[in-house]
């Protein structure tokens, strides 16, 4: 495996940590947004990262890091009765996002290191 192969592993891997750390950057920006209907609340995101494996010369594998995709997470957010928050449905209700900062926090760190 030549040096330029282990760059371009090390680089695609950076490259889809640095896609992890927007969206959880993203996710943090959006946690304490709230919505009147559990449809319209800011639901958090995560990458899906795949392994791509490439034939290279003299029957070697080369690998790389692909972010194949955003997913939203389907848990749903906490449900609050607050009917004098201008958010509040006609039953009185505003939904809060499903984004837990303290998971978010130790994702960032995860894909900083």
């Amino acid at each position: 495996m030549s040096l330029f192969n282990i760059f371009n592993i090390a680089s695609s891997g950076m490259s889809a940590q640095s896609v992890r750390l927007n969206v959880t950057a993203s996710n943090l920006a959006n946690a304490g947004s709230v919505g009147s209907s559990k449809k319209e609340i800011y639901r958090a995101r995560q990458p899906v990262f795949a392994t791509v494996m490439k034939e290279a010369q003299n029957d070697m594998s080369v690998g790389s890091v692909q972010v194949k995709g955003i997913v939203e997470t389907q848990t749903d957010g906490r449900e609050e009765y607050n009917p004098s928050h201008p958010m509040a449905n006609d039953k009185g209700y505003i939904y809060h996002s499903n984004v837990d900062p303290m998971s978010e926090m130790a994702n960032m760190i995860s894909a900083s290191h």
